[in-house]
């Protein structure tokens, strides 16, 4: 079928656990928001709530029933109202949706048709590629509408787990590890597992050798950068991110603040004392880029990100040809291993989960926090846009930084080692910190 690349076929119920999954979540985020805070103020980095669930019962409609069925629309001018490529964001506030309890009506009977439809049947190479692609679609909305309630300062995900600060200090992990020099198959391999389409396909990059962090920088390693005085010095910014610097008049990061005491920050509606082994978050890519000058440092390109995630030590010195589709080796993650999926509800220390480490010796690679990279987003050799045409084409000329990695609230039936996120440099709402490699 044209837009659907080679993909392993996958059990029906597997595909409807997931999507029973994914669509509890989003409801639990929407029916736990208040009347008013179900559209929001209308602001760049956010949609409003309302609207955004009823885009993911949409894209589930458009790319399954629709495209695979010929089904008609549930509802009249879905697609005025839902399909974010021809919607403009500001227009989302001020559009004819219909109520909560319509737009409940309408995410719920898309859920009932998609189970109904894969029930009782051999899933099909189409149907194994494009459920997975909705269901992974909506769990990224789900990720954001958790980063919307941080933003506007609502309370937290209800599903959250409860959190013992002390039963889980781990403390920091300082130091490189040293990454020999070696070829490297970036990207996908056709036919392994679902991939997106800008990780298509798998080809051949020299990296030469490198040190890297095995810890994502922390609060503590950031505050230092900030009471140093690093964000009113412009020799440590570039002058794009010194222009943003002055232009959003940034002095910390952005949910930070000094009670005279000490640094706090804010979590969701509360203000608490800043954990200092955390990995530091909502940091964007200029203020990243910014602690590695202050701190003689450089962000990791993606081919090195993913040689330290997946690659083996062949025990002569060198790397062995064997990927790892995760940090850890090859079985799927679970919450020893990493923080994905809402498991702790928060960032846990650095030094945490040590049976997550990459063969070479990094820690927390997936999970916690997307990591920024020095790599644009731009698309590989062999790309070619999937059924999702959108998805990634259209922003490969703006040269987004690549995020790779995954933060707390994604879910890690979407992740491996390939996976490549993209966000513009300045984005500081997303769950998002950093590692550094030495220069």
């Amino acid at each position: 079928m044209p837009g659907v690349p080679p993909t392993p076929v996958v059990p029906a119920e597997y595909l409807t656990r997931i999507l029973e999954d994914s669509h509890a979540r989003a409801l639990a985020l929407i029916t736990s928001l208040a009347p008013d805070e179900r559209m929001g103020p209308q602001l760049d980095i956010i949609n409003p709530p309302l609207w955004e669930v009823g885009h993911v019962a949409w894209f589930h409609e458009n790319f399954v029933l629709r495209r695979l069925d010929g089904h008609a629309q549930r509802i009249v001018n879905a697609d005025a109202l839902y399909d974010s490529m021809t919607i403009q964001h500001a227009d989302r506030w001020t559009l004819p949706l219909p109520d909560f309890d319509g737009t409940l009506a309408y995410l719920n009977g898309v859920r009932d048709a998609l189970i109904e439809r894969i029930e009782g049947r051999e899933p099909s190479e189409a149907d194994s590629y494009l459920h997975r692609l909705t269901v992974f679609h909506a769990d990224m909305h789900n990720e954001a509408m958790t980063c919307t309630r941080q933003t506007l300062g609502l309370p937290a995900p209800p599903f959250l787990p409860d959190f013992d600060a002390a039963a889980n200090a781990a403390g920091p992990l300082p130091g490189d590890v040293g990454v020999p020099g070696s070829s490297h198959r970036l990207g996908a391999e056709p036919g392994e597992g679902f991939a997106f389409d800008n990780e298509k396909w798998a080809h051949p990059v020299e990296v030469p050798p490198f040190a890297i962090a095995r810890a994502p920088v922390t609060n503590a390693e950031f505050a230092a950068f900030v009471d140093d005085g690093g964000y009113s010095e412009p020799r440590h910014w570039s002058e794009v991110g010194w222009r943003w610097r002055v232009g959003a008049k940034a002095e910390a990061p952005v949910y930070w603040r000094h009670d005279g005491a000490g640094w706090q920050h804010r979590r969701f509606d509360r203000w608490q004392p800043l954990p200092p082994h955390e990995a530091v978050i909502h940091v964007n890519w200029y203020e990243a880029e910014a602690w590695c000058r202050w701190a003689g440092r450089r962000l990791p390109d993606e081919a090195e990100w993913e040689v330290a995630a997946s690659r083996e030590p062949d025990g002569q010195g060198g790397l062995s040809d064997h990927c790892r589709l995760y940090p850890w080796g090859d079985v799927p993650p679970d919450k020893n291993r990493t923080n994905l999926d809402y498991h702790f509800g928060r960032l846990l220390d650095v030094a945490a989960l040590p049976a997550g480490d990459s063969a070479l010796g990094c820690r927390q690679m997936m999970g916690s926090v997307w990591e920024w990279t020095a790599s644009p987003f731009g698309p590989f050799a062999k790309f070619s846009p999937d059924a999702y045409v959108e998805y990634s084409e259209p922003w490969f000329p703006e040269g987004r930084p690549v995020l790779r990695g995954g933060g707390w609230a994604s879910c890690a039936r979407m992740l491996n080692n390939t996976h490549r996120n993209f966000f513009t440099p300045e984005r500081r709402d997303i769950i998002a910190g950093f590692r550094s490699c030495a220069l």
